[in-house]
């Protein structure tokens, strides 16, 4: 425990103007130096009605200067005037003043100590003092769970409420919401079921605080039903409860049900408008997202965004890639000094690289202060870097993090090692992945097996590879054969193909890509057997073919395009725009690759299948409705065809434009005839 025990002739000089309390007693000179400056709580004019001393701090305080010693009774108060006001220093030298005058803390006094401790962030003295006491009262445990639960501390949290019982206390009304919260983190549902036992039998059930901490914990456990259940008998519902069950139903899927919760809610506050905007979100259901936080916005709105708010919608401006959506949260968020916020800037990065402005996404970066990038800051940025195909500079900036003494985690390593991959940086791939265990003990996982396989399957290292996944500690699942596949097509290795092939048939029965993808190859080597078995197959097992769809943003609006989709309002001008490109693309030197349609049919026919790709759909309809010069942005649901991103290359080049697409593996920005990419993908 620190003690500070001074006289006031010692203090340093250095510290200007400290509040000074000197016991009467010359033998035992005491000093209390707050981080405060004095003119806080020390006046010249002690009469005066304004006068600092005054203030219920200083009248607590003034019996010290007396000549008798207060009792124990007095400090309790104190202690709890100073809780949660951030006076650490002045409550540790009031605790020590206890212990030169020879007061042991007993249980009330002590859980007044161990909240003011707790609310000061200093959680170890708080334990400390804790241990020392013989005989802890119930408010003792309580101001101790509290504390543990406060701070994130949820396993000590449960262990403490455990051994609390065990000591004979029921618990309260004050011990259960944090006990309760404890268990929702750590998943917790026997102790949590425990918990509710407990407060059905002494009749807490009921009580506002406890019922809504036992509705969260069941939400948070995945038990929603027994969350409503509880719901529908208490008499009385904190809007707590109701923003719960709210965000219960959205993870759950059960939108209908939670709109009707938020329909009926009696008070929405801002954690209901943003559950709301945030279940939307995780559902896809982006348009509803964007909706409702522009419902916030209007100036009659009785709720505003917030942080969290804003950190819950910039993900569904990142999942459809609407730019200027985003942009525009972006202003919002300036306009009300939050897109300084650590945790909005590190959303900004993230939606930034996933609507294709990796420079936007570094100025967000570069605008974070060193104390505040986080680890989850290093991870999005490195991300991003990977997503874009960007390697070296991946690389570069977990260097950058290494030196800023920041330690990676798995996240990390993912984003790295694909950024590698994507660049054909095997070597260096190679030493970071060896390295993760013994230089920065990060053990691991399937997903970097999977980086390292696509790396070398890449660079047509098949027996290397193939070595890997041999060699692997855990069992090789769908995206470490489906890498090991995309890599057989690069390089036309039929044999390593039909081997990943067949293993992803049985892995992932349902996806119709990989019997496309090996019936291509088959048709590619003159197997026409081999092709009509895998037709059969796909026939047989009433497989579908994945649907391929892609959008674009243009004037703040997303439009969606599928495969031969001529229900757009534009449609006719659309495809008659495209068949004139066919012909100025040809005349630039451009051949259909028709080895990606799976149809055994003309090759007039596989041209024009060719044509109505949703991508090529969405460029067109970009081309026909935006001025020259801007920068298209496709998102795509399916990997790029082979032949779309050729197509992409010479309409850059015929039109003059940066066309930016991201599909399902990664992003490519087409300009003045390349790829990014450098056809490494």
């Amino acid at each position: 425990m620190h003690q500070r025990l001074c006289s006031t002739a010692a203090l340093p000089k250095s510290k200007p103007n400290p509040v000074l309390l000197s016991a009467p007693n010359p033998s035992r000179s005491f000093t209390i130096e707050a981080d405060v400056s004095p003119e806080d709580y020390v006046g010249s004019n002690p009469s005066s009605k304004s006068s600092p001393y005054r203030t219920p701090l200083w009248n607590l305080l003034h019996p010290l200067l007396k000549h008798e010693p207060p009792d124990l009774s007095f400090y309790a108060p104190l202690f709890q005037h100073l809780t949660g006001r951030n006076f650490l220093r002045i409550g540790r030298q009031v605790h020590s003043h206890m212990a030169i005058r020879g007061w042991e803390p007993n249980g009330f006094t002590a859980a007044k100590m161990v909240a003011m401790y707790a609310s000061s962030g200093d959680l170890d003295a708080a334990g400390v003092l804790f241990g020392r006491i013989q005989n802890p009262s119930l408010i003792l445990y309580n101001s101790m769970i509290r504390a543990y639960s406060k701070y994130g501390c949820h396993q000590k949290s449960v262990e403490l409420y455990l051994r609390m019982h065990s000591s004979g206390f029921q618990g309260d009304n004050f011990t259960f919401p944090f006990v309760l919260r404890s268990c929702a983190d750590l998943l917790n549902l026997l102790i949590g079921k425990c918990v509710h036992g407990l407060s059905l039998r002494i009749g807490l059930e009921l009580d506002t605080y406890v019922g809504t901490s036992l509705i969260d914990m069941y939400v948070k456990c995945g038990e929603i039903g027994n969350a409503r259940k509880l719901f529908d008998i208490m008499d009385v519902r904190d809007v707590s409860s109701w923003n719960a069950l709210i965000a219960g139903y959205m993870r759950d899927g059960e939108i209908r049900v939670a709109e009707d919760l938020f329909a009926r809610i009696p008070c929405s506050n801002i954690v209901s408008w943003t559950a709301m905007i945030s279940g939307y979100t995780q559902n896809g259901l982006v348009e509803q997202a964007l909706t409702l936080f522009d419902e916030m916005l209007k100036y009659d709105s009785d709720v505003k965004p917030n942080w969290v708010t804003i950190m819950s919608v910039l993900p569904a401006c990142a999942h459809s890639a609407a730019l200027e959506r985003g942009r525009k949260i972006h202003d919002y968020a300036a306009s009300i000094g939050m897109d300084s916020n650590p945790s909005v800037c590190t959303a900004l990065i993230a939606m930034y690289a996933k609507c294709g402005s990796l420079v936007d996404a570094r100025c967000c970066f570069d605008r974070l202060a060193p104390s505040h990038r986080t680890l989850v800051a290093w991870n999005t940025m490195i991300t991003a870097y990977a997503s874009h195909g960007c390697g070296k500079e991946a690389v570069a900036t977990f260097e950058e993090m290494i030196e800023a003494g920041v330690r990676p985690d798995t996240v990390t390593f993912t984003g790295l090692l694909s950024g590698c991959s994507h660049s054909g940086l095997v070597e260096i791939g190679l030493k970071y992945f060896n390295n993760m265990k013994p230089v920065f003990s990060v053990e691991p996982r399937v997903e970097h097996y999977g980086c390292i396989v696509d790396l070398l399957g890449r660079a047509g290292r098949f027996v290397e590879a193939k070595k890997m996944i041999d060699e692997m500690p855990m069992e090789a699942g769908a995206s470490i054969w489906g890498a090991l596949l995309a890599a057989s097509k690069m390089h036309k290795n039929l044999d390593t193909a039909d081997i990943a092939a067949r293993k992803l048939f049985v892995l992932e029965p349902e996806n119709s890509g990989n019997y496309i993808l090996l019936s291509n190859m088959y048709a590619d080597a003159g197997m026409w057997d081999e092709v009509d078995d895998l037709r059969a197959a796909i026939k047989g097992r009433g497989i579908r073919k994945n649907p391929g769809c892609s959008w674009i943003e243009v004037n703040g609006k997303v439009h969606l395009f599928l495969g031969e989709d001529r229900s757009h309002t534009e449609s006719k001008e659309i495809y008659l725009f495209l068949e004139a490109l066919a012909e100025r693309m040809k005349a630039a030197g451009y051949v259909p690759d028709t080895t990606v349609v799976l149809h055994d049919v003309s090759e007039e026919e596989k041209e024009r299948n060719l044509t109505t790709h949703s991508e090529k759909l969405a460029v067109a309809f970009g081309l026909l409705n935006t001025n020259p010069g801007v920068v298209l942005r496709i998102t795509k649901n399916l990997r790029i065809c082979g032949d779309c991103h050729t197509a992409f290359k010479f309409i850059s080049k015929i039109y003059e434009r940066v066309i930016v697409v991201r599909d399902l593996n990664r992003f490519h920005q087409f300009e003045k005839g390349t790829c990014s990419c450098g056809d490494y993908w």
